[in-house]
């Protein structure tokens, strides 16, 4: 038997990948592999940050915009200070919002306890 860690990944729809890289990169996620059937084709791309990943899929039918993703990260006053946002306080942690190029929605946050 495979002893594959089981995870979930996210598959969020973007118009431009190589944009949507971009935005991402400012998050701290890198460019892991692209994939297209043929180079006119559509990109589907893989971003990770850490243990993180991502999927941006410029296919269609894959996902619809105005998805929301939480993302737990160590340092939230970092993000809030790269994106010029104010961070919330919530009795679960210290939370931003953020919405991709694309208009996915990303809560970002870092546990109080």
């Amino acid at each position: 038997m495979d002893c594959m860690d089981e995870e979930v990944i996210p598959i969020l729809r973007v118009e431009d990948a190589s944009a949507a890289v971009g935005w991402y990169e400012r998050l701290g996620f890198a460019w892991q592999w692209e994939h297209r059937f043929e180079p006119e084709l559509p990109a589907f791309v893989e971003v990770a940050r850490g243990g993180v990943r991502l999927f941006l899929s410029e296919h269609e039918g894959d996902a619809r915009p105005d998805t929301l993703v939480y993302l737990r990260v160590r340092d939230v006053d970092a993000v809030a200070a790269e994106f010029g946002v104010p961070v919330e306080e919530a009795p679960w942690g210290r939370e931003v919002e953020l919405r991709d190029l694309d208009g996915n929605r990303l809560r970002i946050g870092t546990p109080t306890k």
